[in-house]
């Protein structure tokens, strides 16, 4: 399994959404990444995964990845109406 990293801008992103209250373990983030089913092409050839937060929420996770590791470039909360295409 590849090593997962972190950019400076996805640190600031975990610390920015627990000051407005949503507070997210990285570990949490981290296994969205690891072992999301659905891969979706971003911008600039990163890919975006997401995992359910609660019934109304998901998390998305941009992240860029070279043959050993994956970098989580950034993380934001989104609705589940929005951005699921079928059920998780």
């Amino acid at each position: 399994m590849k090593k997962v990293a972190w950019s400076e801008h996805g640190r600031f992103k975990l610390q920015l959404l627990a000051r407005h209250g949503l507070v997210i373990e990285p570990e949490s983030v981290e296994s969205i990444v690891k072992n999301s089913q659905q891969v979706e092409p971003g911008y600039k050839g990163r890919k975006i995964v997401q995992g359910r937060l609660d019934e109304s929420r998901v998390m998305r996770v941009v992240y860029e990845e070279s043959a050993t590791t994956m970098t989580i470039i950034t993380l934001y909360p989104g609705k589940r109406e929005r951005y699921e295409k079928t059920k998780i």
